[in-house]
Protein backbone atom coordinates (compact mmCIF):
# COMPACT_ATOMS: atom_id res chain seq x y z
CA UNK A 1 0.00 0.00 0.00
CA UNK A 2 3.05 2.22 -0.09
CA UNK A 3 2.29 4.52 -3.12
CA UNK A 4 0.09 7.04 -3.25
CA UNK A 5 -2.42 6.97 -6.00
CA UNK A 6 -4.44 10.11 -5.58
CA UNK A 7 -4.21 11.38 -8.58
CA UNK A 8 -4.05 8.57 -10.62
CA UNK A 9 -5.47 9.08 -14.03
CA UNK A 10 -6.37 6.89 -17.02
CA UNK A 11 -5.95 7.93 -20.29
CA UNK A 12 -8.83 6.17 -21.27
CA UNK A 13 -11.00 8.08 -19.03
CA UNK A 14 -13.78 10.38 -20.93
CA UNK A 15 -14.62 13.48 -19.92
CA UNK A 16 -18.51 12.61 -19.15
CA UNK A 17 -17.32 9.70 -16.57
CA UNK A 18 -16.69 11.92 -13.93
CA UNK A 19 -18.93 14.09 -14.28
CA UNK A 20 -21.63 11.21 -14.51
CA UNK A 21 -20.29 9.36 -11.40
CA UNK A 22 -20.51 12.40 -9.33
CA UNK A 23 -24.11 13.42 -10.12
CA UNK A 24 -27.51 11.70 -8.89
CA UNK A 25 -29.51 9.98 -11.18
CA UNK A 26 -33.56 9.67 -10.15
CA UNK A 27 -33.10 6.36 -12.17
CA UNK A 28 -30.79 4.99 -9.71
CA UNK A 29 -32.83 6.59 -6.39
CA UNK A 30 -35.53 4.79 -8.04
CA UNK A 31 -33.81 1.22 -8.61
CA UNK A 32 -32.18 1.21 -5.02
CA UNK A 33 -35.01 2.35 -2.97
CA UNK A 34 -38.32 1.37 -4.81
CA UNK A 35 -38.13 -2.04 -2.85
CA UNK A 36 -38.43 -1.83 0.59
CA UNK A 37 -39.67 -5.10 1.59
CA UNK A 38 -43.06 -4.13 3.42
CA UNK A 39 -44.21 -8.25 3.24
CA UNK A 40 -41.34 -9.32 5.71
CA UNK A 41 -42.31 -9.01 9.49
CA UNK A 42 -41.67 -6.24 12.11
CA UNK A 43 -37.94 -6.15 14.11
CA UNK A 44 -38.83 -8.53 17.07
CA UNK A 45 -36.96 -9.00 20.06
CA UNK A 46 -36.38 -12.99 20.66
CA UNK A 47 -35.90 -15.20 23.64
CA UNK A 48 -32.78 -16.89 23.90
CA UNK A 49 -34.88 -20.26 24.44
CA UNK A 50 -36.64 -19.52 20.76
CA UNK A 51 -33.02 -19.47 19.16
CA UNK A 52 -32.10 -22.65 20.91
CA UNK A 53 -35.33 -24.24 19.88
CA UNK A 54 -35.12 -22.71 16.10
CA UNK A 55 -31.18 -24.49 15.90
CA UNK A 56 -31.56 -27.66 17.43
CA UNK A 57 -29.90 -25.95 20.81
CA UNK A 58 -27.19 -24.31 18.75
CA UNK A 59 -25.82 -27.75 17.04
CA UNK A 60 -22.86 -27.37 15.09
CA UNK A 61 -24.86 -28.92 12.21
CA UNK A 62 -26.35 -26.12 11.74
CA UNK A 63 -23.20 -23.79 11.53
CA UNK A 64 -23.48 -22.05 8.06
CA UNK A 65 -19.83 -19.33 8.95
CA UNK A 66 -17.23 -19.61 6.82
CA UNK A 67 -14.96 -20.41 9.11
CA UNK A 68 -17.50 -23.17 11.25
CA UNK A 69 -17.05 -23.27 15.08
CA UNK A 70 -13.82 -21.28 14.81
CA UNK A 71 -14.79 -18.08 13.63
CA UNK A 72 -15.37 -15.95 16.61
CA UNK A 73 -19.19 -15.00 16.10
CA UNK A 74 -20.83 -18.23 14.72
CA UNK A 75 -23.69 -17.81 12.13
CA UNK A 76 -26.27 -20.89 12.50
CA UNK A 77 -29.33 -21.51 10.47
CA UNK A 78 -32.49 -22.23 11.64
CA UNK A 79 -36.56 -22.71 11.35
CA UNK A 80 -39.09 -20.33 13.62
CA UNK A 81 -41.72 -22.11 14.89
CA UNK A 82 -44.13 -20.73 11.27
CA UNK A 83 -41.60 -22.18 9.80
CA UNK A 84 -39.39 -19.42 8.22
CA UNK A 85 -35.74 -20.23 7.63
CA UNK A 86 -33.68 -17.81 9.58
CA UNK A 87 -29.36 -16.86 10.01
CA UNK A 88 -28.89 -16.49 13.52
CA UNK A 89 -25.12 -14.64 14.40
CA UNK A 90 -24.38 -15.49 17.82
CA UNK A 91 -21.12 -13.38 19.48
CA UNK A 92 -18.72 -14.05 21.50
CA UNK A 93 -19.03 -13.01 24.97
CA UNK A 94 -16.88 -10.07 24.84
CA UNK A 95 -18.23 -8.30 21.48
CA UNK A 96 -20.73 -6.34 23.46
CA UNK A 97 -20.13 -5.51 27.24
CA UNK A 98 -22.99 -3.26 26.35
CA UNK A 99 -25.81 -4.18 25.84
CA UNK A 100 -27.71 -1.09 25.86
CA UNK A 101 -25.92 0.20 22.57
CA UNK A 102 -26.15 -3.57 21.15
CA UNK A 103 -30.19 -3.10 21.43
CA UNK A 104 -30.02 0.77 19.55
CA UNK A 105 -28.06 -0.76 17.16
CA UNK A 106 -30.02 -3.57 16.19
CA UNK A 107 -33.38 -1.63 16.77
CA UNK A 108 -31.45 1.14 14.19
CA UNK A 109 -30.64 -1.84 11.59
CA UNK A 110 -33.70 -3.72 11.90
CA UNK A 111 -35.40 -0.92 10.50
CA UNK A 112 -34.24 -1.22 7.05
CA UNK A 113 -36.39 -3.07 4.52
CA UNK A 114 -34.89 -3.17 1.07
CA UNK A 115 -34.59 -7.14 -1.43
CA UNK A 116 -30.98 -5.97 -1.87
CA UNK A 117 -30.19 -7.20 1.73
CA UNK A 118 -30.63 -10.10 3.92
CA UNK A 119 -32.76 -7.91 6.16
CA UNK A 120 -32.47 -7.74 10.07
CA UNK A 121 -35.75 -9.09 11.46
CA UNK A 122 -35.20 -9.68 15.16
CA UNK A 123 -32.30 -10.26 18.03
CA UNK A 124 -31.88 -10.93 21.40
CA UNK A 125 -29.94 -9.53 24.63
CA UNK A 126 -30.21 -12.26 27.81
CA UNK A 127 -27.34 -11.77 30.29
CA UNK A 128 -23.98 -12.17 28.30
CA UNK A 129 -25.68 -13.27 25.28
CA UNK A 130 -26.01 -11.04 21.74
CA UNK A 131 -27.57 -12.56 18.76
CA UNK A 132 -28.96 -11.71 15.86
CA UNK A 133 -31.60 -12.91 13.48
CA UNK A 134 -31.78 -12.30 9.98
CA UNK A 135 -33.45 -13.59 7.05
CA UNK A 136 -31.32 -16.99 5.83
CA UNK A 137 -29.72 -17.13 2.17
CA UNK A 138 -29.69 -20.62 0.92
CA UNK A 139 -27.37 -20.28 -1.67
CA UNK A 140 -24.16 -20.05 -0.37
CA UNK A 141 -22.06 -16.54 -0.46
CA UNK A 142 -19.77 -14.56 -3.28
CA UNK A 143 -16.91 -15.64 -1.90
CA UNK A 144 -17.77 -19.62 -2.84
CA UNK A 145 -19.10 -18.89 -6.28
CA UNK A 146 -16.07 -16.53 -7.21
CA UNK A 147 -13.20 -17.82 -5.33
CA UNK A 148 -14.51 -21.66 -5.01
CA UNK A 149 -16.59 -22.78 -7.66
CA UNK A 150 -17.32 -26.52 -8.67
CA UNK A 151 -19.05 -26.66 -11.86
CA UNK A 152 -18.94 -23.40 -13.46
CA UNK A 153 -16.98 -19.90 -13.21
CA UNK A 154 -19.52 -16.89 -12.36
CA UNK A 155 -20.54 -15.34 -15.76
CA UNK A 156 -20.14 -11.78 -16.64
CA UNK A 157 -23.19 -10.78 -16.60
CA UNK A 158 -23.95 -11.89 -13.24
CA UNK A 159 -20.64 -10.58 -11.97
CA UNK A 160 -21.99 -7.16 -13.35
CA UNK A 161 -25.06 -8.11 -11.54
CA UNK A 162 -23.81 -8.77 -8.23
CA UNK A 163 -21.62 -4.96 -8.58
CA UNK A 164 -24.63 -3.57 -9.25
CA UNK A 165 -27.25 -4.47 -6.76
CA UNK A 166 -24.27 -4.50 -4.07
CA UNK A 167 -24.01 -0.41 -5.28
CA UNK A 168 -27.93 -0.68 -4.78
CA UNK A 169 -27.84 -1.79 -1.57
CA UNK A 170 -25.04 0.83 -0.24
CA UNK A 171 -26.94 3.88 -1.90
CA UNK A 172 -30.06 2.36 0.14
CA UNK A 173 -28.18 2.22 3.51
CA UNK A 174 -26.66 5.70 3.52
CA UNK A 175 -29.53 7.15 2.13
CA UNK A 176 -30.96 5.91 5.65
CA UNK A 177 -28.31 7.09 7.74
CA UNK A 178 -26.36 3.48 7.82
CA UNK A 179 -23.20 4.90 5.64
CA UNK A 180 -20.57 2.69 7.46
CA UNK A 181 -20.21 -1.04 7.48
CA UNK A 182 -18.01 -3.17 8.99
CA UNK A 183 -15.44 -5.45 6.67
CA UNK A 184 -17.42 -5.28 2.96
CA UNK A 185 -15.54 -7.97 1.44
CA UNK A 186 -16.97 -11.31 -0.85
CA UNK A 187 -18.12 -13.12 2.40
CA UNK A 188 -20.87 -10.96 3.03
CA UNK A 189 -22.49 -10.87 -0.26
CA UNK A 190 -25.19 -13.77 -0.20
CA UNK A 191 -27.59 -15.16 -2.76
CA UNK A 192 -31.43 -15.94 -2.11
CA UNK A 193 -33.48 -18.49 -3.55
CA UNK A 194 -33.81 -16.60 -6.72
CA UNK A 195 -30.03 -16.44 -7.41
CA UNK A 196 -30.23 -12.57 -6.90
CA UNK A 197 -26.84 -11.15 -4.59
CA UNK A 198 -28.12 -9.80 -1.05
CA UNK A 199 -25.63 -7.69 1.41
CA UNK A 200 -25.45 -8.95 4.71
CA UNK A 201 -27.07 -7.22 7.47
CA UNK A 202 -24.54 -8.17 9.97
CA UNK A 203 -22.08 -5.85 8.85
CA UNK A 204 -23.94 -2.80 9.43
CA UNK A 205 -24.00 -3.75 13.28
CA UNK A 206 -20.38 -2.52 14.98
CA UNK A 207 -18.77 -2.80 18.49
CA UNK A 208 -17.94 0.87 17.99
CA UNK A 209 -20.49 4.00 16.77
CA UNK A 210 -16.78 5.80 15.75
CA UNK A 211 -15.78 3.38 13.10
CA UNK A 212 -12.55 1.98 15.58
CA UNK A 213 -14.05 -2.18 15.52
CA UNK A 214 -12.77 -1.80 11.33
CA UNK A 215 -10.68 -4.69 10.32
CA UNK A 216 -9.64 -6.58 7.53
CA UNK A 217 -6.33 -7.87 5.86
CA UNK A 218 -3.50 -4.82 5.85
CA UNK A 219 -3.25 -5.18 2.03
CA UNK A 220 -6.93 -4.08 1.88
CA UNK A 221 -7.80 -1.78 4.21
CA UNK A 222 -8.35 2.15 3.14
CA UNK A 223 -5.79 3.92 3.32
CA UNK A 224 -7.28 6.52 5.76
CA UNK A 225 -7.86 3.88 8.01
CA UNK A 226 -3.73 2.93 8.32
CA UNK A 227 -3.74 7.14 9.12
CA UNK A 228 -6.21 7.72 11.45
CA UNK A 229 -7.46 4.01 12.63
CA UNK A 230 -10.75 5.24 11.64
CA UNK A 231 -13.53 4.59 8.40
CA UNK A 232 -15.56 6.88 7.18
CA UNK A 233 -18.49 6.53 4.30
CA UNK A 234 -15.77 7.13 2.21
CA UNK A 235 -13.82 4.16 3.23
CA UNK A 236 -16.62 1.93 2.46
CA UNK A 237 -16.87 3.02 -1.66
CA UNK A 238 -12.39 1.92 -0.98
CA UNK A 239 -13.53 -1.49 0.10
CA UNK A 240 -16.38 -1.92 -3.04
CA UNK A 241 -13.64 -1.25 -5.23
CA UNK A 242 -12.10 -4.54 -3.95
CA UNK A 243 -14.64 -6.29 -4.41
CA UNK A 244 -14.84 -4.79 -8.14
CA UNK A 245 -11.39 -6.07 -8.14
CA UNK A 246 -12.69 -9.72 -7.07
CA UNK A 247 -15.42 -10.26 -9.54
CA UNK A 248 -12.65 -8.95 -12.18
CA UNK A 249 -10.18 -10.91 -11.58
CA UNK A 250 -11.76 -14.13 -9.97
CA UNK A 251 -9.00 -13.34 -7.37
CA UNK A 252 -8.31 -11.44 -4.53
CA UNK A 253 -5.94 -8.94 -5.78
CA UNK A 254 -4.31 -6.43 -3.31
CA UNK A 255 -5.52 -2.85 -4.87
CA UNK A 256 -1.88 -2.02 -4.76
CA UNK A 257 -0.78 -4.69 -7.48
CA UNK A 258 -3.86 -3.54 -9.12
CA UNK A 259 -3.60 -0.48 -9.42
CA UNK A 260 0.32 -0.96 -10.51
CA UNK A 261 -1.57 -3.14 -13.51
CA UNK A 262 -3.56 0.08 -14.35
CA UNK A 263 -1.38 2.49 -14.22
CA UNK A 264 0.65 0.39 -16.37
CA UNK A 265 -1.81 0.17 -18.95
CA UNK A 266 -2.13 -4.05 -18.25
CA UNK A 267 -5.40 -3.50 -17.01
CA UNK A 268 -6.73 -6.18 -19.39
CA UNK A 269 -4.44 -8.57 -17.03
CA UNK A 270 -6.33 -8.18 -14.47
CA UNK A 271 -9.42 -9.86 -15.79
CA UNK A 272 -10.22 -13.78 -15.13
CA UNK A 273 -8.80 -15.88 -18.04
CA UNK A 274 -11.95 -17.88 -17.50
CA UNK A 275 -14.63 -14.94 -18.95
CA UNK A 276 -11.82 -14.73 -22.20
CA UNK A 277 -14.34 -14.41 -25.36
CA UNK A 278 -17.15 -13.32 -23.13
CA UNK A 279 -17.66 -10.21 -22.55
CA UNK A 280 -16.93 -7.21 -24.52
CA UNK A 281 -13.26 -5.11 -24.22
CA UNK A 282 -15.31 -1.94 -23.36
CA UNK A 283 -17.46 -3.58 -20.49
CA UNK A 284 -14.02 -4.54 -19.17
CA UNK A 285 -12.46 -1.46 -19.63
CA UNK A 286 -15.73 0.40 -17.84
CA UNK A 287 -15.77 -1.86 -14.14
CA UNK A 288 -11.73 -1.30 -14.33
CA UNK A 289 -12.20 2.41 -14.52
CA UNK A 290 -14.92 2.22 -11.65
CA UNK A 291 -12.28 0.03 -9.51
CA UNK A 292 -10.03 2.25 -9.81
CA UNK A 293 -12.44 5.88 -8.98
CA UNK A 294 -12.85 3.64 -5.98
CA UNK A 295 -9.68 2.68 -4.93
CA UNK A 296 -8.52 6.57 -5.13
CA UNK A 297 -5.97 7.07 -2.17
CA UNK A 298 -7.84 10.50 -1.06
CA UNK A 299 -11.64 9.70 0.31
CA UNK A 300 -13.11 13.03 -1.34
CA UNK A 301 -11.87 11.49 -4.80
CA UNK A 302 -14.05 8.59 -4.75
CA UNK A 303 -17.40 8.68 -5.92
CA UNK A 304 -20.45 7.82 -3.92
CA UNK A 305 -22.29 4.78 -3.70
CA UNK A 306 -25.24 6.78 -5.73
CA UNK A 307 -22.75 7.50 -8.14
CA UNK A 308 -21.37 3.93 -8.35
CA UNK A 309 -25.69 3.02 -9.33
CA UNK A 310 -25.06 5.42 -12.00
CA UNK A 311 -22.13 3.58 -13.56
CA UNK A 312 -23.44 0.51 -13.49
CA UNK A 313 -27.22 0.17 -14.54
CA UNK A 314 -25.77 0.80 -18.49
CA UNK A 315 -23.44 -2.31 -17.84
CA UNK A 316 -26.59 -4.84 -17.12
CA UNK A 317 -27.10 -5.60 -20.75
CA UNK A 318 -28.80 -9.17 -19.44
CA UNK A 319 -30.40 -8.02 -17.13
CA UNK A 320 -34.09 -8.48 -17.88
CA UNK A 321 -33.82 -11.18 -20.49
CA UNK A 322 -32.15 -14.00 -18.00
CA UNK A 323 -33.02 -14.85 -13.67
CA UNK A 324 -30.02 -14.59 -11.70
CA UNK A 325 -30.35 -18.00 -10.99
CA UNK A 326 -29.63 -19.26 -14.15
CA UNK A 327 -26.64 -16.98 -14.08
CA UNK A 328 -25.51 -18.32 -11.66
CA UNK A 329 -26.05 -22.03 -12.57
CA UNK A 330 -28.21 -23.00 -9.86
CA UNK A 331 -31.42 -25.12 -9.50
CA UNK A 332 -34.73 -23.18 -9.27
CA UNK A 333 -38.08 -23.86 -7.81
CA UNK A 334 -38.24 -26.33 -5.11
CA UNK A 335 -34.58 -27.28 -4.87
CA UNK A 336 -33.11 -24.45 -2.75
CA UNK A 337 -36.21 -25.02 0.05
CA UNK A 338 -35.24 -28.64 -0.15
CA UNK A 339 -31.46 -27.91 0.11
CA UNK A 340 -31.90 -25.84 3.55
CA UNK A 341 -33.39 -28.71 5.12
CA UNK A 342 -30.10 -30.62 4.26
CA UNK A 343 -27.37 -30.67 7.20
CA UNK A 344 -23.90 -29.03 6.25
CA UNK A 345 -23.09 -33.01 5.80
CA UNK A 346 -25.56 -33.49 3.27
CA UNK A 347 -25.32 -30.16 1.34
CA UNK A 348 -21.47 -30.70 1.22
CA UNK A 349 -22.21 -34.49 -0.52
CA UNK A 350 -24.88 -32.99 -2.81
CA UNK A 351 -22.08 -30.78 -4.21
CA UNK A 352 -19.38 -33.79 -3.86
CA UNK A 353 -17.29 -31.44 -1.49
CA UNK A 354 -14.70 -34.39 -0.51
CA UNK A 355 -12.63 -32.03 1.30
CA UNK A 356 -15.72 -30.45 3.75
CA UNK A 357 -17.48 -34.01 3.86
CA UNK A 358 -13.50 -35.17 5.59
CA UNK A 359 -13.64 -31.87 7.64
CA UNK A 360 -17.24 -32.73 8.96
CA UNK A 361 -17.07 -36.89 9.19
CA UNK A 362 -13.79 -36.45 11.12
CA UNK A 363 -15.60 -33.50 13.80
CA UNK A 364 -18.66 -35.84 14.30
CA UNK A 365 -16.58 -38.99 15.28
CA UNK A 366 -18.32 -41.82 16.07
CA UNK A 367 -21.09 -40.59 18.37
CA UNK A 368 -23.62 -42.06 15.96
CA UNK A 369 -22.60 -45.31 17.01
CA UNK A 370 -24.05 -45.29 20.23
CA UNK A 371 -26.55 -47.88 20.06
CA UNK A 372 -25.70 -50.45 17.41
CA UNK A 373 -25.38 -53.72 19.27
CA UNK A 374 -21.88 -55.43 19.48
CA UNK A 375 -22.61 -58.78 20.85
CA UNK A 376 -19.06 -60.36 22.18
CA UNK A 377 -18.45 -63.26 25.12
CA UNK A 378 -15.71 -62.60 27.24
CA UNK A 379 -13.45 -65.07 25.36
CA UNK A 380 -13.80 -62.69 21.63
CA UNK A 381 -12.88 -59.93 23.97
CA UNK A 382 -9.90 -61.10 25.55
CA UNK A 383 -8.56 -62.88 22.37
CA UNK A 384 -10.24 -60.32 19.32
CA UNK A 385 -10.76 -56.75 20.88
CA UNK A 386 -7.45 -55.27 21.27
CA UNK A 387 -6.91 -56.43 17.48
CA UNK A 388 -9.56 -54.77 15.92
CA UNK A 389 -9.49 -51.68 18.40
CA UNK A 390 -5.76 -51.60 16.57
CA UNK A 391 -7.00 -51.30 13.28
CA UNK A 392 -9.24 -49.06 14.39
CA UNK A 393 -7.56 -46.69 16.10
CA UNK A 394 -4.40 -46.74 12.78
CA UNK A 395 -7.35 -46.07 10.25
CA UNK A 396 -8.33 -42.82 12.40
CA UNK A 397 -5.35 -41.47 12.19
CA UNK A 398 -4.38 -42.23 8.87
CA UNK A 399 -8.06 -40.87 8.23
CA UNK A 400 -7.07 -37.45 10.28
CA UNK A 401 -4.05 -37.23 8.39
CA UNK A 402 -5.93 -37.71 5.01
CA UNK A 403 -3.97 -40.77 4.14
CA UNK A 404 -6.73 -42.21 2.63
CA UNK A 405 -5.08 -45.55 1.22
CA UNK A 406 -3.68 -46.43 4.57
CA UNK A 407 -7.01 -45.91 6.07
CA UNK A 408 -8.76 -47.96 3.49
CA UNK A 409 -6.27 -50.69 4.67
CA UNK A 410 -6.87 -50.20 8.47
CA UNK A 411 -10.58 -50.10 8.45
CA UNK A 412 -10.74 -53.23 5.83
CA UNK A 413 -8.91 -54.97 8.66
CA UNK A 414 -11.29 -53.70 11.28
CA UNK A 415 -14.02 -54.49 8.81
CA UNK A 416 -12.94 -58.17 8.22
CA UNK A 417 -12.10 -58.85 11.55
CA UNK A 418 -15.88 -59.44 12.35
CA UNK A 419 -15.90 -58.98 16.23
CA UNK A 420 -17.85 -55.46 16.17
CA UNK A 421 -19.82 -53.42 14.14
CA UNK A 422 -19.34 -49.86 13.40
CA UNK A 423 -21.28 -47.66 10.52
CA UNK A 424 -19.23 -44.55 11.25
CA UNK A 425 -16.09 -47.33 9.70
CA UNK A 426 -18.13 -47.62 6.46
CA UNK A 427 -18.67 -44.15 5.85
CA UNK A 428 -15.27 -43.10 6.61
CA UNK A 429 -13.84 -45.97 4.35
CA UNK A 430 -16.59 -44.81 1.73
CA UNK A 431 -15.30 -41.40 1.76
CA UNK A 432 -11.87 -42.38 1.05
CA UNK A 433 -13.02 -44.81 -1.83
CA UNK A 434 -14.30 -41.25 -3.23
CA UNK A 435 -10.94 -39.90 -2.37
CA UNK A 436 -9.12 -42.51 -4.57
CA UNK A 437 -12.09 -42.29 -7.36
CA UNK A 438 -13.46 -45.87 -6.71
CA UNK A 439 -16.84 -44.56 -6.36
CA UNK A 440 -18.59 -48.33 -6.52
CA UNK A 441 -16.37 -49.52 -3.55
CA UNK A 442 -17.91 -46.35 -1.84
CA UNK A 443 -21.64 -46.73 -3.15
CA UNK A 444 -21.14 -50.58 -1.56
CA UNK A 445 -19.74 -48.97 1.91
CA UNK A 446 -22.81 -46.39 1.84
CA UNK A 447 -25.46 -49.19 1.59
CA UNK A 448 -23.59 -51.26 4.60
CA UNK A 449 -23.65 -48.52 6.51
CA UNK A 450 -27.54 -48.31 6.04
CA UNK A 451 -27.81 -51.88 6.63
CA UNK A 452 -26.45 -51.56 9.92
CA UNK A 453 -28.51 -48.01 10.84
CA UNK A 454 -31.43 -47.82 8.30
CA UNK A 455 -32.23 -44.16 9.46
CA UNK A 456 -28.93 -43.03 9.38
CA UNK A 457 -28.60 -39.71 7.42
CA UNK A 458 -25.19 -39.50 6.75
CA UNK A 459 -25.05 -42.88 5.30
CA UNK A 460 -28.19 -41.74 3.11
CA UNK A 461 -25.85 -38.71 1.99
CA UNK A 462 -22.64 -40.81 1.77
CA UNK A 463 -24.76 -42.88 -0.61
CA UNK A 464 -25.80 -39.86 -2.67
CA UNK A 465 -22.54 -38.85 -2.86
CA UNK A 466 -21.33 -42.12 -4.04
CA UNK A 467 -24.23 -41.98 -6.56
CA UNK A 468 -23.56 -38.56 -7.75
CA UNK A 469 -19.73 -39.37 -8.71
CA UNK A 470 -21.41 -42.68 -10.69
CA UNK A 471 -23.31 -40.32 -12.91
CA UNK A 472 -26.53 -41.15 -11.53
CA UNK A 473 -27.83 -37.72 -10.41
CA UNK A 474 -31.55 -37.88 -10.33
CA UNK A 475 -31.33 -41.24 -8.16
CA UNK A 476 -28.57 -39.36 -6.05
CA UNK A 477 -31.29 -36.47 -5.86
CA UNK A 478 -33.62 -39.00 -4.35
CA UNK A 479 -31.30 -40.59 -1.80
CA UNK A 480 -30.71 -37.26 -0.64
CA UNK A 481 -34.34 -36.53 -0.17
CA UNK A 482 -34.59 -39.78 2.28
CA UNK A 483 -31.48 -38.25 4.11
CA UNK A 484 -33.77 -34.97 4.76
CA UNK A 485 -36.67 -36.99 5.80
CA UNK A 486 -34.91 -38.47 8.33
CA UNK A 487 -32.44 -35.97 9.34
CA UNK A 488 -36.27 -34.04 10.08
CA UNK A 489 -37.28 -37.31 12.07
CA UNK A 490 -33.80 -37.13 13.95
CA UNK A 491 -34.11 -33.52 14.62
CA UNK A 492 -37.83 -33.26 16.15
CA UNK A 493 -37.22 -36.88 18.16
Amino acid sequence: MGARCSKLSLCFWPSNIKSNLNDSSDIAAENGNKNEKDSLPGFSEFTLDQLKAATSGFSSENVVSEHGEKAPNVVYKGTLDDGRWIAVKRFNRSAWPDSRQFLEEARAVGLLRNERLANLIGCCCEGDERLLVAEFMPNETLSKHLFHWETQPMKWAMRLRVALYLAQALDYCSSKGQALYHDLNAYRVLFDQDGNPRLSCFGLMKNSKDGKSYSTNLAFTPPEYLRTGRVIPESLVYSFGTLLLDLLSGKHIPPSHALDLIRGKNFLMLIDSCLEGHFSNDDGTELVRLASRCLQYEPRERPNAKSLVTALIPLQKETEQVPSYVLLGIPHGNAPLNQTLLSPLGEACSRLDLTAIHEILEKLGYKDDEGVANDLSFQMWTNQIQETLNSKKHGDAAFRAKDFVTAIDSYTEFIDGGTMISPTVFARRCLCYLMNDMAQEALGDAMQALVINPEWPTAFYLQAAALKSLGMDNDAQETLKDGTSFEVKKSKS
